[in-house]
């Protein structure tokens, strides 16, 4: 599969409502910033990162692919993935200049087209042509019905909705208020709306530092939270290692992480008990499986973060026998050819050849945004 085509792409795609917001963000349409790759028998692959629609910014990811990338592509064999990652990842000038975000979202773009060329060659699934089903049943945990912007009202209705009618058992909710006790009043009213029995996650997006976290985990412990997301800045393992041993509710992470390094010092450190790579951050789908692995090793599971890339996502969760468990954000799932399925709130195994990353067309020219 001698590749003869790299053309980026991007999208802004509206919510499922007019804007949302977390403890650290406020956004209005979802970035799908991405590439198409061709080759010379005639298949196409497509892969994709995640942003917030800032085209100034999504411009300089799908420039990186195109000036950066393409020129070191055409003409490879796409089949030689691993090969290809390290050289793009590894390259002299550009490592000098990354090793970390733009480079890496617009490596990742590309590496997982490569993987949705590879399964469409073998016409299979991603999952299948990994491996097979390591996992026989993933559940979904609704997000999209927490954001801080909604009021308390509508925080509660919306998780007895996704409980009582969509038949979710996992949701998770933002925190991050000024005053976590306006957190604690609004879990409290949660928990006692959907029960006993629903895991109700909490994410904090990096807004507090240590000693609130301790403040909050006190107050919280008796409301059953499954986890804490990202409680402090992404980065600060000492920190997170700190609130794991202090806490009884366990601690989530590595949506923001970039490395396979990064990964293993926070790992090291005993800083988390759920581990959440995103194929965005880790430059694709070939640094994501070393993650999993190594999360494996240490007997803890993986949650990816969807957020939103659950298309490609849900192949590898179902795929790695330490995932059970995946972000539900229905955000971008209408906009291709194999949508994202929850039913009874578990996830449907793909079944279309590929990544499901094939973005409709009627979508590229509909929500597409000019390139330069």
């Amino acid at each position: 599969m001698k590749i003869v085509a790299v053309e980026p792409f991007i999208m802004h795609l509206p919510l499922t409502q007019s804007s949302i917001s977390d403890s650290t963000h406020n956004v209005t349409h979802w970035g799908v910033v991405g590439t198409r790759i061709r080759t010379d028998d005639g298949l196409e692959g497509y892969g994709f990162t995640g942003t917030h629609s800032h085209l100034t910014s999504d411009r300089l990811i799908t420039s990186c692919i195109s000036d950066c990338y393409a020129p070191l592509l055409i003409g490879e064999d796409a089949n030689d993935r691993t090969r290809l990652w390290t050289k793009l990842a590894r390259h002299p000038a550009l490592q000098w200049v990354g090793r970390a975000g733009i480079t890496h979202l617009a490596l990742a773009a590309v590496d997982v087209a490569l993987w949705d060329l590879a399964a469409k060659k073998a016409q299979m699934p991603l999952w299948k042509f990994l491996g097979g089903q390591g996992t026989q049943r993933l559940e979904g945990y609704n997000t999209d019905i927490g954001w801080l912007s909604f009021t308390q009202d509508e925080l509660v209705a919306g998780s007895k909705r996704a409980v009582e009618v969509d038949g979710f058992t996992r949701i998770k909710l933002k925190v991050g208020h000024d005053d976590p006790t306006t957190d604690i009043d609004r879990l409290t009213a949660v928990r006692a709306a959907v029960g006993p029995s629903v895991r109700i996650a909490i994410d904090g997006n990096g807004k507090w530092d240590l000693p609130t976290c301790l403040r909050f985990c006190a107050q919280a412990t008796p409301l059953d939270i499954f986890w804490f997301e990202e409680p402090l800045w992404y980065d600060d393992v000492a920190s997170h290692a700190a609130l794991a041993r202090a806490t009884s509710i366990p601690v989530a992470l590595g949506e923001q992480l970039y490395t396979l390094d990064a990964f293993k010092a926070f790992l090291s450190a005993g800083a988390l008990s759920f581990v959440q790579p995103d194929v965005t951050r880790l430059a694709g789908i070939t640094e994501y499986i070393q993650v999993a692995d190594l999360a494996h090793a240490h007997r803890l599971p993986v949650v990816p973060h969807a957020g939103e890339m659950s298309q490609v996502h849900v192949h590898l969760s179902y795929w790695h026998p330490a995932s059970t468990i995946l972000e539900y954000i229905p955000w971008i799932k209408d906009h291709f050819e194999e949508p994202i399925r929850v039913e009874g709130g578990v996830y449907a195994l793909p079944q279309h050849p590929g990544a499901g990353t094939t973005p409709l067309a009627a979508s590229l020219e509909r929500f597409g945004q000019s390139l330069r």
